[in-house]
C-alpha cells in the first residue's frame, strides 16, 4: 500500500474528525464526539495551536491520524502526550499504524522529550499488542482519572 505521512493542514479537518468518529464508533462511545471541524481548526491550525497532528495519506484521502501534544512531568521534565493514534479500520495492519508512531517518536526525539506517554482500553487487546512490540510498556498500575465538563461545574458550585 502506498500513502505518505505529513503534518496536518487546517484543511484536513473534516477528514481527521471522520476518523475521530470512526474511533469512537469503535470504542462503543459514538455519542461522545462533541467536537467539529471548525474547532479542529480553532484548536490545531491557529497561531498557538493547542496539539499538533501527523496524517496518513493515501491518494487524498486521510487514512490514520497521530494528534499529540506536549505536557510536563514533574519527575522527567518535557513530555509528549499521543492523544489518539488512529488507522481507518480497512487498512489496520497494513504499516499506517507503525508509520505513524515512528512519526511522533521521531518528533519526540528531536525536541527532546523525556518521555511519550498515551492511554489504550484494556479490551483492545489489537492495540495493546501493537505497542508492546513496539517496546511500549503498559502500565496496569495506573488508572485515569477524568473531570468532565458536568463534573467542572458541579465541583466549582461547591465555592458560590
Amino acid at each position: 500500500m502506498s500513502y505518505r505521512i505529513r503534518k496536518a493542514k487546517s484543511s484536513d479537518a473534516k477528514q481527521i474528525l471522520s476518523l475521530i468518529t470512526e474511533l469512537a464508533v469503535f470504542e462503543k462511545e459514538p455519542e461522545s464526539v462533541e467536537l467539529s471541524a471548525a474547532d479542529l481548526k480553532a484548536s490545531g491550525f491557529g497561531e498557538f495551536p493547542d496539539f499538533e497532528c501527523f496524517v496518513a495519506e493515501k491518494g487524498d484521502k486521510i487514512v490514520g491520524i497521530a494528534i499529540i501534544y506536549m505536557r510536563f512531568s514533574t519527575w522527567k521534565g518535557r513530555t509528549l502526550h499521543l492523544e489518539d493514534l488512529i488507522v481507518s479500520e480497512s487498512l489496520r495492519g497494513q504499516g499506517v499504524g507503525t508509520a505513524l508512531l515512528n512519526k511522533v517518536i521521531i518528533y519526540g526525539s528531536k525536541i527532546g522529550v523525556k518521555r511519550i506517554s498515551w492511554e489504550v482500553l484494556n479490551w483492545n487487546t489489537d492495540a495493546i499488542n501493537f505497542y508492546k512490540s513496539k517496546g511500549a510498556i503498559v502500565k496496569s498500575d495506573w488508572n485515569v482519572v477524568h473531570l468532565d465538563e458536568k463534573g467542572i461545574k458541579n465541583y466549582l458550585l461547591k465555592f458560590k
